[in-house]
């Protein structure tokens, strides 16, 4: 982190001091991350893959149609071994599954050499929508756009092969949810923000926020009884009997959900008070905060219904089965399936709205933090004539 006293256009930077002190906090921090997934490391990862590996002979094909009938069976090539010659693709039963000749599915292969469907291989355009993703967000944001990607891989990594795992393992599911979180953002903020003052501000102030999401799920979920296995994949786990806490992974899932609203708040009003600081190195850090904050309110008003039409358009399927039952606005939004998102949703915003004056707050001192208090210089006027 850079050190030393701005002046007058340049953009403030944190004394040797400051820094040492920011450094410190962020170090006691990964130190008690790292602490944290010891804790909660799984001692077994065999959950990964576990329902692919068919013990009655079967196996999972990806295949191409060659024709179609009117029931959904036709025939099919599997991809790769096409000398193997066309199997039988047993009837959809289900008429919103329209085939045609040319599709690629991803299907079950029989120990009769049959296949029934599951569904559309979707790889391909998939993976041309990712690249154009990326081109796009190196072509515009260069160094902290590749950052950022990289960041985002380590994060899902993170997720993929210790936050799952982890909750299969039976580990306590707010200690996963905040280690995840922590080190997910470390590697999100400082690949794509570098590592300086700034960047610890924004950390800080999302990790703030991440903790008070994390007491209030806690809470929002034991007190609101939800139990997580009224959504498909809940059940599918229930059935599974893989020793899950469903109402665990309902804490993790709103902890996590709310990282990316947070991240993006927080980095945003960090650097509106390093501007702010940098165009009036006059103010203290009282007058920084109020500014800084008069900023934060347009922010946290945008992004409050942000989130919430974000749930809304998850949810949008399950508003429209309840709806069909007929009951009242207060009993539809207080069923489990919509409950849980209208406490993912509350639950987040408290944490993001709060997120917002504490980072603003951090970011005024350290801004303002062993520099002189500069008065504001009076224009001078020219003597009348």
């Amino acid at each position: 982190m850079g050190a030393g006293h701005a002046h007058e256009g340049e953009r403030p930077r944190a004394s040797e001091r400051v820094s040492t002190i920011l450094s410190v906090i962020v170090g006691v921090i990964v130190f008690l991350t790292a602490m944290g997934a010891a804790a909660v490391w799984p001692d077994d990862f065999s959950s990964w893959g576990s329902l692919d590996s068919q013990a009655d002979g079967t196996r999972w094909v990806t295949a191409t149609m060659e024709t179609v009938a009117d029931d959904g069976s036709g025939t099919a090539v599997i991809n790769g071994e096409e000398s193997s010659g066309t199997h039988v693709l047993l009837p959809i039963g289900d008429p919103t599954i329209v085939l045609e000749p040319g599709d690629v599915i991803r299907a079950l292969e029989l120990q009769t050499g049959e296949l029934g469907f599951s569904d559309f291989e979707r790889g391909m355009p998939m993976l041309w929508l990712f690249i154009a993703y990326v081109v796009l967000v190196i072509a515009v944001a260069w160094w902290r756009g590749l950052g950022a990607l990289l960041g985002l891989v380590i994060a899902f990594g993170v997720v993929m092969f210790f936050t799952v795992p982890a909750l299969f393992d039976g580990g306590n599911a707010l200690v996963i949810g905040l280690v995840t979180g922590a080190g997910a953002l470390f590697a999100l903020l400082y690949l794509a923000h570098g590592p300086n003052a700034r960047t610890t501000t924004a950390y800080l102030g999302t990790l703030a926020g991440l903790a008070v999401t994390a007491g209030l799920a806690l809470w929002a979920v034991d007190s609101s009884k939800l139990l997580g296995f009224w959504s498909e994949d809940g059940a599918h786990l229930e059935l599974f009997n893989r020793g899950v806490s469903l109402t665990g992974v309902v804490v993790c899932g709103i902890v996590l959900a709310g990282l990316g609203v947070l991240n993006d708040v927080t980095v945003t009003q960090a650097s509106a008070v390093w501007e702010l600081g940098s165009a009036r190195p006059d103010l203290g850090w009282w007058q920084l905060f109020s500014r800084g904050m008069r900023i934060g309110r347009d922010h946290i008003a945008s992004t409050v219904y942000t989130i919430a039409f974000a749930y809304v358009g998850a949810a949008l399927p399950t508003l429209m089965f309840v709806s069909l039952y007929g009951n009242g606005v207060g009993y539809t939004l207080t069923t489990q399936d919509i409950a849980e998102e209208v406490v993912r949703t509350l639950v987040g915003s408290i944490g993001l709205v709060l997120a917002v004056p504490l980072t603003t707050l951090i970011g005024a001192f350290v801004v303002t933090s062993d520099r002189p208090r500069r008065e504001p210089v009076e224009p001078v006027l020219p003597e009348s004539m």
